[in-house]
């Protein structure tokens, strides 16, 4: 018998030490609130996205390719829903992440109901435009899923086509994407779909923002990512965006889909962000309070991010893109220090 889905799935790195499946302790104590799962076949995923580990074209069998720098050991779907049993108090949600393949819908469907006939934590499901129709999103509710999220990834139809579809003869599209994401929230609701996007993969930051405005005109919310390279894909030897784009792009995001204060953005000649429209006691408040820093993503039944993946954007130590808590105070004045340095 192949060790395929849907009886065997992949976890991150980070799940499984959580499920205590592999050994390890997170940097500063980190706690992830998620379990992070992902599909898993022999033939592995038919897209062949530049900068991923999981691309077709990527040496290696799918199975070992490393997935966001890190490898995502597989387990029996058994053997996860009994360990999530033993914590289910602990965490606040799961998240099952399809890849591009002719069984992935079907697949998805039998993993929600095994997963519910036991566990009770709310499923957010990452899912592929490509192969996903509006009457499955439908089936995907109907089983249990309550929260969807689309890796547009890309902030231009240039970038995206460039690095995601005719550009690597891969099969995805922008338009689809999106239209798919607007599909998405009728089926769900508005606040109930994410779009995740990557700063760094050669946008400019006026672009960026663009995608966050047009995210949330949607009825979504931006995942945010910043791109790190992946040995072995495509854009292996692309450098990670400066730490100020990014700190840029965080406060950006935070200000358009998690507060009311009106945004008035302005940018120079270079596209990059000047100013907020903010007073400096304004900025200064949301800097001191850490918020805009932290991992976004899906919520728990709290309403506190649950998806907070500690460390999938960078190494563990001082550089952290994505907080997996709240930073301190020396992390503010680290914060402060960046996010209006230009390069």
């Amino acid at each position: 018998m192949k060790m395929e889905s849907p009886d065997y799935l992949r976890t991150s790195l980070a799940a499984a030490m959580t499920l205590k499946l592999k050994p390890g302790w997170f940097y500063r104590n980190a706690k992830l609130g998620c379990i992070n799962l992902l599909l898993d076949y022999h033939d592995g995923c038919c897209a062949n996205c530049a900068y991923c580990g999981l691309s077709r074209t990527r040496q290696g069998d799918f199975s070992s390719k490393s997935f966001i720098r890190v490898s995502w050991p597989k387990y029996p779907l058994e053997t996860i829903i009994k360990r999530m049993a033993t914590m289910e108090k602990d965490l606040g949600r799961i998240c099952l992440s399809m890849i591009t393949h002719r069984r992935a819908v079907k697949d998805t469907v039998d993993i929600i109901e095994r997963i519910q006939k036991t566990i009770h934590l709310p499923i957010s499901l990452l899912i592929s435009p490509s192969i996903v129709t509006v009457t499955d999103l439908r089936t995907f509710k109907n089983s249990g899923a309550d929260k969807i999220g689309i890796a547009v990834d890309a902030a231009t139809p240039l970038l995206f086509d460039t690095f995601r579809g005719k550009g690597v003869n891969g099969p995805h599209s922008w338009d689809r994407y999106w239209t798919c994401f607007k599909e998405a929230v009728d089926v769900y609701g508005a606040g109930n779909v994410g779009s995740h996007l990557i700063v760094g993969l050669g946008e400019s930051e006026q672009e960026m923002v663009e995608a966050f405005l047009k995210t949330r005109r949607y009825g979504g919310s931006t995942h945010l990512f910043s791109f790190f390279p992946e040995d072995g894909s495509a854009l292996a030897k692309q450098p990670p965006c400066s730490m100020g784009q990014y700190r840029r792009m965080q406060l950006a995001r935070f200000l358009i889909d998690e507060t009311e204060i009106p945004t008035d953005f302005t940018f120079d000649n270079l596209g990059q962000l000047t100013d907020y429209g903010l007073t400096s006691h304004e900025i200064k408040h949301l800097l001191s309070s850490g918020k805009p820093f932290m991992t976004s993503g899906c919520t728990g039944g709290n309403g506190i991010v649950a998806c907070n993946r500690p460390y999938a954007n960078s190494q563990p130590g001082p550089d952290i893109r994505n907080y997996p808590f709240t930073p301190n105070y020396q992390d503010i004045q680290k914060i402060s220090s960046e996010i209006f340095t230009y390069e």
